[in-house]
């Protein structure tokens, strides 16, 4: 890889593309008339192909920045998240949270940024579910303080709004506003879309809830300010890639880790894990637990456990957990940043 960085200097220099078709199939027809077997050669092309692949990845890396995936469109507050933290990384909008985080798997984006958690209402199932399924870690958590707003087109005011559309969670966190007021609700994938559909609609009558950042985005104006029941209202954000620490990453090691674990079907499993961690001096800030796909009334448990786990006690902790639990995940290690 570090020959590939040298090779994007010697085409920047020459003013040439990262990718030359042509050259890669003469490179890849030379090479195969050196593998005698013929089923070996059919597997050489693909192995060169994947090698270059991953090649142009990393120099258009180099070239252009990190990219990183999000769920929702701009103006999601997982996007303001992700341009707060990262200001000059590529930003790769995703539909769902399960498309965005195999993008990053697949090395379509450095990283991915997904909620697991909002203090008004509650942990996000999806994401931790895919804490369990998936091969990414978490190497960050980012917290971002929410404010909510009802959010019109030009010549609407708070007065003339019936109807208000946004995500089931900022519904959720502005429900004594829409009591109040008497208005109608309706769900939207995100905060960003339902101020986009605000926009295509021209409807004073109709409203959404979503950032202010949202509102310049999309035209819209901010009607009334700060509608969320609490002014404590935080979304934890987990920036997840496919190595622990990764190299982008500010020092983030020794203040938090997340375990994902299932335990044997039999009286006191569960006991003698948490008993394990609090032999060794961790404190478990959160436990979750989650229903697995298949087996009937099988769960997993998701904690978040306060100290550094690259230490002998935390590789100890492992140790022990793995005679217990029927299977260890280690998500990552991690600090917190306020953004």
């Amino acid at each position: 890889m570090r020959l590939v960085a040298q090779v994007l200097e010697y085409k920047k220099d020459k003013g040439l593309p990262i990718l030359d078709a042509e050259q890669e199939a003469r490179v890849i027809a030379s090479g195969a008339e050196n593998v005698a077997d013929p089923a070996l050669q059919e597997y050489y092309v693909l192995f060169l192909r994947e090698v270059m692949r991953i090649s142009r990845s990393y120099q258009a890396r180099l070239m252009y920045g990190m990219k990183i995936a999000y769920c929702g469109v701009p103006g999601a507050f997982a996007h303001i998240a992700a341009g707060r933290a990262f200001p000059d990384a590529q930003m790769i909008p995703h539909p769902d949270f399960a498309s965005a985080y195999h993008a990053c798997e697949t090395g379509e984006a450095d990283i991915v940024i997904l909620p697991v958690e909002n203090s008004f209402a509650g942990d996000v199932g999806g994401v931790m579910d895919l804490c369990f399924s998936g091969s990414l870690y978490i190497n960050l958590m980012l917290d971002l303080d929410v404010s909510q707003n009802l959010l019109g087109v030009k010549g609407a005011t708070s007065e003339s709004i019936r109807k208000v559309v946004s995500h089931p969670q900022a519904l959720a966190q502005c429900a004594e506003y829409i009591t109040r007021r008497g208005l109608e609700s309706s769900e939207f994938a995100n905060t960003a879309l339902a101020a986009q559909y605000v926009a295509e609609k021209g409807d004073v009558s109709l409203g959404a809830i979503a950032s202010r950042e949202t509102a310049s985005l999309y035209g819209l104006e901010v009607l009334d300010g700060g509608i969320n029941s609490s002014t404590a209202n935080t979304t934890r954000f987990a920036v997840f890639s496919r190595a622990r620490n990764h190299a982008t990453m500010p020092e983030t090691s020794g203040e938090h880790f997340i375990l994902v674990f299932t335990v044997r079907n039999e009286a006191g499993a569960l006991a003698k894990i948490l008993n394990i961690i609090g032999s060794h001096g961790f404190n478990m800030s959160s436990l979750h637990s989650r229903p697995v796909a298949g087996p009937l009334w099988n769960h997993y448990f998701f904690a978040e456990l306060e100290g550094s786990v690259r230490t002998e006690n935390g590789s100890d902790l492992l140790r022990q957990l793995e005679t217990v639990c029927d299977r260890l995940k280690l998500i990552g290690d991690y600090k917190s940043i306020k953004i």
